[in-house]
């Protein structure tokens, strides 16, 4: 059974930092893509940062510069630093993976995490 559990959201003020992490388990394969989305309170999920099964990763325009999306496969653990953090990031923050090389929409992960709470004070 595939899990993925998500860590280390919180709240601070704009221009702080904030480092998330997920732990996949349940994969029978090392052959996954990763990704981070965030939903705000009455918008819709949106991709923030995802990285294919070789390492590359794709960004958000918003994050571009920010953000950095990275996934140590020998502990299969997703982690997304986030610096300079804006009022704007406020959101929850949902981990997500499936079994292919590369993903990069909301409609290529088939799996989830429960989120983590991202809020951020002007």
């Amino acid at each position: 059974q595939v899990q993925l559990v998500e860590s280390g959201g919180g709240s601070v003020q704009a221009g702080g930092s904030l480092r998330l992490s997920c732990v996949a388990s349940g994969f029978t394969t090392s052959s996954i893509c990763m990704g981070w989305f965030r939903q705000a309170p009455g918008k819709d999920r949106e991709g923030v940062a995802t990285i294919d099964s070789d390492g590359t990763p794709s960004y958000a325009d918003s994050v571009k510069g920010r953000f950095t999306i990275s996934h140590d496969g020998t502990k299969n653990t997703l982690t997304l630093q986030m610096k300079n953090l804006k009022p704007e990031d406020t959101a929850m923050y949902y981990c997500a993976a499936d079994t292919r090389s590369n993903c990069h929409s909301r409609g290529d992960f088939n799996y989830w995490g429960q989120g983590t709470q991202v809020t951020v004070s002007s």
